[in-house]
């Protein structure tokens, strides 16, 4: 019998690689005769990187800017022409020099280098998963270091992060590394809002990378300045509406800024994940799917890693198990999102701290129990 395992990370606490070989441990206890398959997957965040070096992705190299300046080792995948760069690898929260948030000169500048090393290396197409980043800064930062040039009114390089855009007065897209042209770009987001507004990246999102509300309604602002100087410099309708399309405000704005200069399409980041590890082909003939993140929670119904497993797998009639650090998800909500059980670190052990520490071991476990569930419920094919 084949049995899938394909989970997220439960952050701060196991990696997708690891929730994997948990998982696989506990079902092979129950199942001693199974036969299983483990794909890591994200949701085009962390983590989509991980998941793609396992799906036969190299894994480069390079040292770039970090969100506060100073140098930070980041990595990125590559297959044949296919990058993938994962935003919080260069500009994310956990780059942060002993975690101190820096809301209004956080810079995205680290990601537009790394996208210059992925076109050095001889990417053509580029999936950008964003997620965990530390600015707000409508991605200005990302098409500085891709050789875009922002000047204030005296003519003088604009600083650098979010904040800053409130003085910018010229954007010069003349040094924009001319590769950008020939390259298609995929922009990994499940973010829907927009660029600015109550709905925006500063109010949403700013206050999560330590912005008190001053500072967002500074942001704010500031962003707002930034799509109306860019929208004037390229001179197009289309730019002006993307300011305010549902995703433009993903990781601080840098999918206004990949949408309206590098081109980049917007999907789902569940789906290009499960389509760049090939989940939909690994099913076939599978019995059962096993699946989890650290929390399962209504923000889960909107796309997250595990939701987009258990849809995938219900369209081939295949039974969805979850296993997850906390459950937030009534059982109506967990059986609409297509799952057939769900168990919770938390239903084993109530002690967070332990939950996290004995992260492991508490996987293995639950995926015993609902090894066990499916075999009572299903009967074992010969």
């Amino acid at each position: 019998m084949l049995v899938v395992v394909a989970p997220d990370k439960f952050k701060g606490s196991l990696t997708g690689a690891q929730v994997a070989a948990a998982i696989e441990a506990g079902v092979r206890t129950a199942l001693p005769e199974a036969h299983t398959v483990v794909v890591p997957v994200a949701d085009g965040g962390e983590g989509t990187l991980a998941a793609a070096v396992e799906c036969g992705f190299t894994r480069h190299h390079a040292t770039v800017t970090g969100p506060t300046g100073e140098p930070v080792r980041a990595a990125f995948g590559i297959k044949g022409q296919m990058a993938v760069v994962e935003m919080a690898e260069a500009s994310g929260l956990d780059r942060l020099p002993g975690g101190t948030p820096d809301p209004l000169g956080a810079t995205s500048f680290g990601t537009g280098e790394l996208i210059i090393a992925a076109l050095d290396a001889g990417a053509t197409q580029i999936i950008l998963g964003v997620g965990g980043s530390a600015c707000t800064d409508g991605g200005a930062g990302m098409l500085q270091g891709l050789g875009v040039r922002l000047l204030d009114a005296q003519g003088a390089e604009n600083p650098r992060g979010g904040g800053p855009l409130a003085s910018l007065e010229t954007v010069d897209l003349s040094g924009l590394d001319s590769r950008i042209a020939s390259t298609s770009f995929t922009l990994a987001a499940d973010v829907e809002n927009p660029l600015t507004g109550s709905n925006g990246a500063a109010a949403v999102f700013a206050p999560q990378k330590g912005a008190d509300p001053e500072q967002v309604r500074e942001l704010d602002a500031a962003l707002g300045r930034w799509a109306r100087v860019l929208v004037r410099e390229l001179g197009t309708k289309r730019s002006n509406a993307l300011a305010a399309s549902p995703g433009a405000g993903a990781a601080g704005g840098v999918g206004f800024a990949a949408m309206a200069v590098l081109g980049a399409t917007r999907r789902r980041g569940i789906d290009v994940v499960l389509e760049l590890t090939g989940l939909e082909k690994a099913l076939s003939g599978a019995v059962a799917v096993f699946t989890g993140e650290g929390s399962l929670d209504t923000q889960s119904l909107e796309g997250k890693t595990p939701v987009g497993v258990a849809q995938l797998a219900a369209a081939h009639g295949i039974p969805v198990y979850a296993i997850c650090g906390r459950n937030q998800l009534s059982a109506e909500q967990a059986t609409d999102a297509g799952f057939t059980a769900v168990r919770s670190l938390l239903e084993l052990e109530d002690d967070v701290a332990r939950c996290m520490s004995e992260g492991g071991p508490l996987v293995q476990r639950a995926a015993t129990l609902l090894a066990e569930e499916f075999l009572a419920t299903h009967a074992a094919p010969a």
